[in-house]
């Protein structure tokens, strides 16, 4: 795993987002919504299982994202962002299972076609590179906020730099 490679490939990603001021959470899910000429809800996990935070599954005519619950909404937009940053960076889903449609969507028709990315090692090149990105999206919200604060730093600036 070339970690310099995947530090350049999130730079590259983010820089070619043309994101503009002021970038939030709510902006950045817009604009990817124009980027992908689709609709991409975000909501909770009914039932989280531990070992989960985040999971974009791509259907036949939206994406959906859903993410545990979080501890704050700092890591909830963590969550969020990385499943962004996947769809950003093009990472590809695959066709899943019938009994994981059934346990996420059990009222969808079951001939939609439903993709997710399935991931099985977290210390993969997309998993590395969808992080950083998502790192990076983080901290341009948080400038593009001390910004709109009239450059004194939040809560969070104040805590941890």
């Amino acid at each position: 795993m070339d970690y310099g490679a995947a530090r350049e490939r999130a730079k590259s990603a983010e820089l070619q987002l043309n994101l503009r001021e002021p970038v939030t959470l709510q902006s950045t899910h817009r604009h990817l919504e124009k980027m992908r000429g689709r609709q991409i809800l975000v909501q909770p996990m009914d039932n989280p299982d531990d070992k989960v935070c985040g999971l974009w599954f791509g259907l036949d005519d939206v994406d959906v994202i859903f993410h545990a619950h979080a501890a704050s909404e700092v890591h909830r937009q963590q969550i969020v962002l990385h499943e962004f940053a996947h769809m950003i960076l093009r990472h590809e889903q695959e066709e899943i299972s019938p009994e994981v449609v059934r346990n996420f969507f059990p009222d969808l028709d079951h001939d939609r076609v439903i993709k997710a990315l399935k991931r099985t090692d977290f210390l993969d090149e997309f998993e590395v590179t969808a992080e950083l990105l998502a790192d990076r999206l983080a901290a341009r919200i948080r400038q593009s906020q001390r910004r709109s604060a009239g450059g004194q730093p939040g809560a969070f600036g104040t805590i941890f730099g």
